[in-house]
């Protein structure tokens, strides 16, 4: 856009912008560099852009005209109807990852209504609080969820970007949970620590999908959507978190990985192999099999702590 036209309304700059692209991607970018609402871009067309404001609209529009994701130009993207910050060294959150976190939660609440029996027949004072680990965290979206949604868990989360670590742990102060973060590769730092759950969202698409160069992909971190893995099937990281659970898990914790669309029969016969119990997948809004998990063989159960 000209400096003319930048200099004219916002009114006529979002007509103009709708142009090269979506109106309501436009419309998101105005008001993010103009800070006015909806209803002020409405009740007020004729109110100007800054020479700042300007230059930086026009460059926002190029970019996501050029296909960046509009969440890495505002900074922010929503999930399960809370706004989280990104960029480009996370994930956007996506809708089927809601799946991952449902499950996750039904689970928990399962073993705290266990646990609240057992802690009456043995009239143990307290019970120890279950023990959540996201592994690949990113944005920290799926464990920020969980403590949310399961306050009496203690949760850990696991990357290996320390780029992701910062946005993730910015997102926990964002939303007032208390989680330990931790650097490493899958289980690496964690040690000898068992857990009652794992959850994971790896990277699942294979090296070489075509899809990893559309809609917006080729500007998300390779890193979190791909094994690397050349002439391999994208299952790569999901052996090794399967591998590694027998090691992190207490008898009778689950596991919950989400996957691609059409992985769903390969990730339950690497469960079923690994010595998982109650192997199942779970759909996403699109009737596509997203999530699978299974339980380790139950045994000792864990102590309640006599506080």
């Amino acid at each position: 856009m000209s400096c003319a036209e930048l200099s004219a309304g916002i009114g006529h700059v979002w007509r103009l912008a709708s142009q090269r692209v979506d109106r309501l991607d436009a419309r998101f970018l105005l008001q993010h560099v103009s800070g006015c609402t909806l209803a002020e871009l409405i009740a007020h067309p004729e109110r100007e852009l800054s020479a700042e404001q300007a230059d930086r609209f026009d460059g926002l529009v190029s970019r996501r005209e050029a296909g960046e994701p509009l969440a890495y130009l505002l900074g922010t993207a929503f999930f399960c109807g809370l706004e989280f910050a990104v960029s480009p060294a996370v994930l956007i959150p996506r809708p089927e990852t809601e799946v991952l976190v449902e499950q996750s939660r039904r689970r928990v609440q399962e073993l705290l209504q266990m646990r609240c029996q057992e802690q009456v027949q043995s009239r143990a004072l307290a019970c120890i609080a279950p023990r959540i680990v996201d592994l690949g965290t990113g944005s920290g979206i799926v464990a920020i969820m969980l403590a949310r949604l399961c306050p009496t868990a203690e949760l850990t989360a696991v990357d290996v970007s320390v780029a992701a670590l910062y946005v993730a742990r910015a997102n926990a102060v964002r939303h007032g949970v208390q989680i330990r973060f931790l650097e490493g590769d899958w289980y690496a730092s964690l040690g000898k620590e068992r857990f009652d759950l794992i959850v994971s969202n790896p990277p699942y698409v294979a090296d070489g999908d075509l899809h990893l160069q559309q809609d917006g992909l080729p500007f998300e971190p390779r890193l979190a959507l791909s094994d690397g893995v050349v002439g391999g099937d994208g299952l790569g990281c999901i052996r090794t978190l399967i591998d590694g659970a027998k090691n992190h898990l207490f008898p009778g914790g689950w596991m919950f990985i989400e996957h691609g669309y059409d992985q769903a029969v390969q990730t339950r016969e690497l469960l079923h192999a690994a010595g998982f119990t109650d192997v199942d997948s779970w759909c996403d809004g699109a009737a596509i099999e997203r999530v699978s998990g299974g339980r380790q063989p139950p045994g000792n159960p864990r102590n309640f702590s006599k506080l």
